[in-house]
């Protein structure tokens, strides 16, 4: 592998810059208004919409977990049972979730740094620190986190309320990729490097990082390159090898960094960030 003495070039969370979006708010806006010109509505004209998407909108599930739930007869509208796919509905009409009053909120978008010592859930029996009580007082929609880190994993950590997205980033299919910083308790062996570059089998299957190498020359600082979202998987790459993992920083996130964010805070996702993960366009 070419350049294994030297940080991998996408290991640059500092000087990354996503990609310019042609797509401006000029044409998007304009793009609205003529869906809006050929429907004969208003622009201030509340539109109808499918009751799948509003469910998804409400953050509990994405827009084919919906259809199952409606199918399933979980749902009613103004109190009447609906199992059929493609009903739509007004503002005005009421939705429940299995007795529950669903909103169709407006979607949050949010990036934490997080620090050690926070576990990724929404509460814990054990009265232990989440990371939602870092983002409590951001907005008054409640946002879950997307994907997990362990409780000593730090960095980047999307919050939201948009059940489609979340499913779109944390399902297998889309494996986003994901960069970290590792700290090892020891220097690593170019010969370990190259069996981790060539791939290893663990006790759930093969895996193979996409990028690996040294950072600033130090034998002990690792940069990684991986698509696998599965659980521990940077601890236990490096466990096989006979390694233990120090310090695990996640340094990027399916396009996100923690650039300009002190541990333990966030900030909220510009719109340009939003539109291109919604359009998959990060990688």
């Amino acid at each position: 592998m070419k350049g294994r003495n030297q940080a991998p070039k996408s290991f640059k969370p500092r000087s990354y810059k996503p990609k310019a979006n042609s797509f401006t708010k000029r044409e998007e806006s304009k793009s609205v208004r003529k869906t809006v010109k050929r429907s004969g509505k208003s622009y201030d004209e509340p539109f109808e919409m499918r009751l799948n998407k509003y469910i998804a909108k409400s953050g509990i599930c994405s827009r084919r977990e919906a259809d199952e739930h409606i199918k399933n007869g979980l749902i009613t509208v103004n109190g009447k049972l609906t199992t059929e796919l493609g009903t739509k509905i007004s503002p005005k009409d009421i939705v429940k979730y299995d007795g529950t009053t669903l909103k169709a909120e407006k979607n949050i978008y949010l990036v934490l740094n997080k620090p050690k010592d926070f576990i990724t859930t929404l509460s814990d029996k054990h009265e232990r620190k989440t990371v939602v009580d870092l983002v409590k007082n951001s907005c008054e929609e409640r946002i879950y986190p997307v994907g997990r880190l362990d409780r000593n994993t730090t960095g980047v950590l999307l919050f939201t309320n948009d059940g489609e997205l979340t499913k779109q980033l944390t399902h297998p299919k889309y494996n986003k990729k994901k960069i970290y910083h590792v700290t090892l308790d020891r220097d690593l062996e170019q010969s370990d490097m190259d069996k981790v570059s060539e791939g290893l089998t663990l006790e759930d299957g093969f895996i193979k990082v996409d990028e690996i190498s040294y950072v600033d020359n130090d034998p002990k600082q690792i940069g990684i390159d991986i698509h696998s979202g599965k659980n521990r998987i940077v601890r236990r790459i490096f466990n096989k090898v006979n390694y233990n993992v120090k310090k695990l920083d996640r340094v990027y996130f399916a396009g996100l960094t923690k650039k300009g964010i002190q541990r333990g805070k966030w900030r909220f996702l510009t719109e340009k960030e939003i539109f291109m993960l919604k359009m998959g366009s990060y990688k």
